[in-house]
């Protein structure tokens, strides 16, 4: 039990360890984590309940807090009223899926976070909305409590209409018809992806601008495949300018959540693991296709940044960071012109530090600067007639003490929980970094980071825990965690041809299938059947920031099925994308369905298997996949191990590289250049 001795308030959240929860455990409302023992308050005292859903690091549910949920007048009516709820979205993401799809239903507002939805006593929701100003927040309370009090047939029809419109909003039917992979359609695809592309300053077109790494995915994909050049560009552009702009921290590397404005400039401060490990595999694939070295500077930094700010002592990551310091928005990153002349001291160097970054008396942002890249460097070589080494050495000494300097100020919060999909995010990027730079510090982290996952995480069963704090998980995992984690030992296995990652990755399948399939729409539910059930019974089939659940689980299928010759896993994997074509094809939005349109690709395409056998194959492996080769599965090893791909391959004391497609093989070549020649 926290102590609580200097609080005036205290709640049933001061046993809970999300962070985002514990900020709310000294309001004078009497919040209730989800649970039993609040559901059955609303029932016995027959209270309409407030479910407030946020995060840790988002700015505006800290808004709401202060301005309303601290406030003890605006707690009496809540308390008086309504059974009130706090969920951590990040923790209990199947709960902030059924309320956000009821705020999607029913509110004219746009929805997001803070989320606050009003259900009857048994948990269905009659509406909901996201941030309100205090007059507007009790004014909703007051109405909400007065309906419940003169007009419940109002509200139980509210619920009834909203219930069999979640049941409708992502209702799979089994498509049993036979579907086409066509080229053709692939095209048409690409072309819708690219139509809302904004060439000039990268990302979708308009503000604000988010890092949707998973659409660069496919368009860089897409664009090796079939040569594309416009694909390719979509992607170097947003790359490009996000690597320059405010988005991008600068002297400390990682990127911000996403920029307010259409040019990248003012982000959203808060930096999430999620969007970061994503973020440094799509750089990754990205180098190994054009070599670019800003991609490179961009990966080294970003891992150095949650190695530095998110990693625990036990090898797993955080969650994220805040977007506030000292109640102020960004105040951690930004700088004033006078600061940094007295931080870099020369006043040459400063002169260059400011033209490169952007810095002037008035700043760029609320009278302050945020660092971002304006000017080429060749222009400021000539302008002050110095070097390419010269200015290097100017701008990472000037950026090293802008550094210390930060260090010194007041952090912003860091959501300390672990969550087992998003660091199976992170383990994928570290893995694409080692696979793109050959740098066995990666691999080494990725290694130390899966073994967390396998020790802290994983049960004997294969059962998975979502969660990890201070030494303790509470939270059974759901589908995003089990596919995001099968996905990252897959590419284990693929950097390390250690077998065990395999079947790692088909014992967490088999799991999968037992307790998360639905055999009657042959997708997989988001929560496993040894959970209490929602209201709603979710899938998650379009892909967002981070890929669906389902689409990460389709594409697993098809991988592990021809690793280890499952017929019925690919057969699986089939059918989850045929059930989802007429979405792809007809919503003219393929944004949403990104990931789908990966696996889409790799049957237009098959994969290639190719498998390296022989004394060699670490040597060749690191060689080849220094390369993009995004259609390829890579097996192999010294010996030719327990997969069925790689029998009768080994040829004594020679090492083979196996260029094969549905397990046919082309001629056994032993140079990587003629491999890559036979995946053209």
């Amino acid at each position: 039990m926290s102590d609580t001795k200097n609080h005036k308030y205290t709640n049933k959240l001061i046993d809970e360890s999300s962070p985002y929860l514990l900020q709310h455990a000294h309001n004078p409302v009497n919040w209730y984590p989800w649970g039993e023992e609040a559901l059955n308050k609303a029932k016995a005292e027959d209270k309409l309940i407030i479910i407030s859903v946020g995060y840790a690091a988002c700015h505006w549910c800290h808004v709401m807090e202060h301005e309303s949920f601290e406030d003890s007048l605006v707690a009496k009516i809540m308390n008086e009223n309504f059974v009130c709820i706090k969920v951590d979205r990040e923790e209990r993401p199947d709960i902030d899926n059924v309320y956000m799809t009821a705020c999607q239903l029913v509110s004219n507002r746009s929805c997001g976070w803070p989320l606050n939805a009003f259900a009857l006593p048994d948990g269905r929701p009659v509406w909901a909305g996201t941030y309100f100003p205090k007059d507007q927040w009790t004014n909703v309370l007051q109405q909400f409590n007065k309906m419940y009090d003169t007009d419940k047939t109002k509200l139980e029809e509210s619920a009834q209409q909203i219930s069999e419109g979640m049941t409708a909003y992502d209702k799979v039917t089994v498509n049993t018809g036979e579907v086409i992979y066509s080229p053709e359609e692939l095209d048409n695809i690409a072309a819708a992806f690219l139509e809302n592309i904004d060439f000039n300053k990268g990302g979708r077109k308009g503000s604000p601008k988010f890092p949707m790494p998973n659409n660069y995915e496919f368009l860089l994909k897409y664009h090796h495949l079939t040569g594309d050049e416009k694909a390719l560009e979509a992607v170097t552009t947003t790359l490009d300018k996000m690597a320059l702009g405010g988005i991008y921290d600068q002297i400390g590397g990682g990127f911000a959540r996403y920029s307010v404005d259409d040019i990248w400039l003012v982000p959203h401060f808060e930096k999430m693991l999620y969007d970061n490990g994503q973020l440094v595999s799509l750089y990754a694939h990205a180098f190994q296709k054009t070599k670019n070295p800003l991609y490179e500077k961009v990966i080294r930094e970003t891992i150095a940044f949650a190695e530095r700010e998110l990693m625990s002592e036990e090898s797993g990551f955080y969650s994220s960071l805040d977007a506030d310091s000292e109640g102020v928005e960004g105040k951690f990153y930004v700088w004033q012109e006078s600061e940094i002349d007295s931080i870099i001291g020369n006043e040459t160097h400063a002169s260059i530090y400011k033209e490169f970054y952007d810095v002037s008396k008035n700043g760029n942002w609320e009278h302050t600067t945020i660092l971002n890249v304006v000017t080429e460097p060749a222009e400021i070589m000539k302008k002050f007639n110095i070097d390419e080494s010269q200015f290097s050495m100017i701008i990472d000494e000037s950026s090293k003490k802008l550094m210390q300097h930060r260090d010194t100020r007041i952090r912003p919060g860091t959501d300390d929980k672990i969550l087992t999909s998003w660091n199976a995010l992170m383990l994928s990027g570290l893995i694409d970094a080692y696979h793109a730079l050959g740098d066995e510090a990666f691999l080494d982290r990725a290694k130390a980071n899966a073994n967390f996952i396998l020790k802290n995480q994983k049960q004997s069963d294969h059962r998975l825990d979502r969660n990890y704090k201070n030494g303790k998980s509470s939270i059974n995992a759901f589908l995003d965690d089990y596919a995001l984690t099968i996905a990252a030992f897959l590419k284990l296995y693929q950097a390390t041809f250690d077998e065990k990652w395999l079947y790692h990755a088909d014992d967490l399948t088999g799991y999968t299938l037992a307790h998360f399939f639905n055999k009657e729409n042959t997708m997989f539910n988001y929560t496993s059947d040894i959970d209490p059930p929602l209201v709603a019974n979710k899938n998650e089939l379009s892909d967002n920031v981070i890929p669906a659940s389902n689409s990460s689980m389709a594409r697993n299928l098809k991988y592990l099925g021809l690793y280890l010759n499952k017929k019925e896993y690919v057969d699986k994997s089939e059918q989850m994308l045929k059930n989802v074509m007429d979405q792809i094809v007809g919503s003219k939005q393929p944004n949403f369905y990104s990931n789908w349109c990966q696996l889409y690709l790799d049957n237009v395409k098959a994969p290639y298997e190719v498998a390296i056998v022989g004394p060699d194959a670490e040597k060749l492996r690191l060689q080849l996949a220094k390369n993009y080769t995004s259609n390829a599965l890579l097996l192999g090893g010294e010996d030719e191990g327990t997969l069925a791909l790689l029998k009768e391959k080994l040829q004594d004391g020679e090492t083979m590289i196996y260029v094969c497609q549905n397990k046919v093989c082309k001629f056994p070549v032993k140079e990587v250049d003629k491999a890559l020649a036979l995946m053209d």
